[in-house]
């Protein structure tokens, strides 16, 4: 069960490729910016170099965790240890039989998506209620994280 660096780095990728697509003013970008009290003018002051470096930054620890959450044979990796050399042979079998069971896009989407509405989805929206956002704000970027979760999920547990 190594840690697959470069399907975490694609699924860092998502993010910013979804960000695109769903606040661009074509879909919800304008209803963002309203919901949010932005503007053009304010949204222009960043420096956005350092804002996607960071973007990237955070959406790889997205992408790192993601696996363990999708990833089930994580677990029996747990359970030893971690370390597979100390293993008792009930392991080897255990991982030749089921090795790479549920390691699909559609299993791993699955469990990103859960995370998006059971774990996202009420921190965001706790957030935006104590900050006195509509419901509106909160589903916009609820929304967002849940599709980036849902892809992101998907490609980190199928990428073997």
């Amino acid at each position: 069960m190594d840690i697959n660096f470069l399907a975490i780095l694609v699924a860092a990728l998502v993010p910013l490729i979804v960000g695109f697509f769903w606040y661009n003013p074509k879909t919800f970008g304008n209803a963002w910016m309203r919901e949010s009290g932005l503007t053009s003018e304010t949204l222009k002051g960043g420096n956005m170099f350092v804002i996607f470096v960071l973007t990237l930054l955070f959406s790889i620890l997205i992408a790192f965790i993601l696996q363990f959450l999708t990833i089930h044979q994580t677990g029996a990796l747990g359970m030893i240890g971690g370390n597979v050399s100390e293993a008792l042979p009930s392991y080897t079998a255990f991982m030749n039989d089921y090795g790479l069971a549920f390691r699909t896009f559609k299993h791993g989407a699955l469990h990103g998506c859960m995370a998006g509405v059971l774990f996202v989805f009420p921190i965001l929206a706790i957030n935006a209620l104590f900050e006195r956002k509509s419901w509106k704000y909160i589903f916009i970027n609820s929304g967002y994280w849940i599709i980036s979760l849902t892809i992101m999920g998907g490609i980190v547990c199928a990428w073997n």
